[in-house]
Order: C-alpha cells, then sequence, then structure tokens
C-alpha cells in the first residue's frame, strides 16, 4: 500500500510538495524523502509530530532517543514503519525540521492507494522553493518582532473594556480575588 503525502510551510505560501512512500517504510526514509525533495541537509535533528485535526502536537517520531522518561513510548524514525502509526487519510503530521526556533512543515495524508508498492519513496510534486532550513535566532526574532509591529497594538479602554467594576457583578465566592 502506497501512501501519499502533501507537505505545506507556514512561511513560504507558494511552497508545497507531494511524496508517495510505501506504507511498510520506515519513518526515516520519509525524513530523507523530505529532505532530499527541500535540498536541506541530513545532518540536523528533526522529529515529526502526530497530530489531531487541530495540529496539536500527540506523538513524537525522533530521530534518536534523546532518554525521555522509560513511561513514554519512544519511536524511533529508523525503527517505526509509517503504516504502524497512520492508517487513515486525513491524517496530520508535523516535520519540525528546525528545533531552535520550532519551523516545521504540515502534512496530511492525502491518500491511500492499496495494490500498490513502492522500492524507494518518490517526490511527485514540487511547488515553490522551500524555506531556509536554519534560521539564526536573532534573525527569528527580528521577523516574530516586526510581525507583532504589524497587529494593531492601540488597545484602549474601548478594548479592555470599562476600567471600573462592581463587586456585585462578580459570581459568589469571586470577591476576595
Amino acid at each position: 500500500m502506497v501512501f501519499r503525502f502533501k507537505l505545506v510551510s507556514d512561511e513560504v505560501n507558494s511552497f508545497s510538495r507531494e511524496i508517495e512512500i510505501d506504507s511498510d517504510s520506515t519513518f526515516l526514509a520519509l525524513r530523507n524523502a523530505i529532505l532530499e525533495s527541500v535540498d536541506f541537509s541530513k545532518d540536523e535533528l528533526d522529529s515529526f509530530f502526530l497530530c489531531n485535526d487541530d495540529w496539536e502536537k500527540e506523538e513524537e517520531i525522533t530521530l534518536e532517543d534523546m532518554g525521555s522518561s522509560s513511561d513514554q513510548d519512544i519511536w524511533l524514525m529508523d525503527e517505526t514503519t509509517i503504516g504502524e502509526l497512520i492508517e487513515d487519510e486525513g491524517q496530520k503530521l508535523i516535520f519540525v525540521f528546525d528545533y531552535m526556533t520550532d519551523r516545521c512543515f504540515f502534512m496530511e495524508l492525502k491518500e491511500i492507494l492499496p495494490g500498490r508498492s513502492l522500492s524507494q519513496p518518490v517526490c511527485i510534486f514540487k511547488k515553490g522553493k522551500a524555506p531556509v532550513q536554519m534560521i539564526e535566532l536573532e534573525e527569528f526574532d527580528r521577523k516574530v518582532d516586526e510581525n507583532l509591529a504589524k497587529l494593531d497594538t492601540d488597545l484602549d479602554e474601548e478594548f479592555f473594556g470599562d476600567t471600573q467594576y462592581d463587586e456585585e457583578d462578580l459570581p459568589e465566592g469571586m470577591e476576595d480575588f
């Protein structure tokens, strides 16, 4: 069975990739296919995260065991097949490629192709240029500051409401707070 994943970036609107990979392949093979499709180095630490429908991280699949607590399952890329953890179209994942700034690709399993197999993963669609792999912390902070400055920061009484309140309006038991 072959899985078709779509990757997008929240940094570059015109960027996307589609990768087909056999469900019996490992997450390491998927990682390498992603990195090759965007011309990233394979020398950096990265991780996959299975996500819920709201893109909240759940299970992590790591490149190396980082010594997490023993009561958690440890999923290693080179030991875990994709089909072991993913079985439904629409499954969401995040591939974190820059740990220092938590930059990532958003991924979704777009299609399951039963009756097919692949010996090697293949990038079947490329659109746009990928964001840079690593960004200096100073540059990252500067971009965050620029984006914050674009927000409407004219927060006045109209935004916060009346500065006076009546204790009788508070819920019972809240008067002491």
